[in-house]
């Protein structure tokens, strides 16, 4: 049995975005949909974002859209190899009063053991369901669990992908104080098999993981 969270679903909102896919076949009609959501919650709510993606490459191609369609939203971005200084210097960042858009990689160092509580954060969007590579190894591994468990597809891509993005969102939430919201950019947030690996807390109890009226529908 897992213990009860100390966080409760009034503290986090969590929006959708059922028409934006970002499936390798669809990045780069995902790149101006994506550019447009972060734009329009800075505006509406400015503040400190971090916006996840899954590799350094979709995070600059969207970076780049973001700069091109409002240059007026500050925005940084984690770099490959950074070293503690540069590290230290990117989380500094979040005490500047302006605010921004930090572009991480989901599953980096920036998505789990830092801690921004009250308004150094304020929101994130994760932009990829965080599946593992569907390599030779992870489909020896799928066997043995779906073998053992008889749901090899899950423990081996889907657990371990959703687990990245809930500590992505713990980002946002420190403290019982805290207050922000998480835009999950993908469809297939929204599959019942996928949305009932999400923390029970983030929903209401009775709520389940719908389209709300404010969800972005650009795609």
């Amino acid at each position: 049995t897992s213990l009860p969270s100390p966080f409760s679903a009034d503290q986090l909102q969590v929006q959708f975005t059922p028409g934006i896919s970002t499936r390798q076949a669809h990045r780069e009609a995902s790149l101006k949909p994506i550019a447009d959501l972060i734009a329009r919650q800075f505006r509406e709510r400015p503040g400190h974002y971090l916006a996840f993606f899954s590799s350094f490459k979709y995070a600059k191609q969207a970076s780049d859209a973001l700069a091109e369609h409002a240059p007026d939203i500050p925005q940084r971005a984690q770099q490959p190899g950074m070293s503690p200084q540069h590290r230290a210097d990117f989380l500094a960042g979040f005490r500047n009063p302006e605010g921004s858009v930090a572009f991480a990689v989901l599953g980096g160092v920036f998505s789990e053991g830092i801690d921004l509580p009250g308004d150094q954060l304020i929101g994130a969007f994760v932009a990829t369901l965080g599946l593992p590579p569907f390599d030779a190894w992870h489909e020896i591994l799928k066997v043995r669990l779906e073998k053992r468990f008889g749901a090899g597809y899950d423990y081996t891509y889907l657990i371990p992908g959703l687990q990245k993005v809930a500590q992505a969102a713990g980002r946002v939430i420190r403290t019982p104080e805290d207050r922000g919201v998480i835009w999950l950019i993908d469809d297939r947030f929204l599959q019942p098999a996928i949305s009932r690996f999400f923390p029970r807390w983030w929903f209401a109890q009775g709520d389940s993981a719908d389209p709300r009226p404010e969800s972005s529908e650009t795609g």
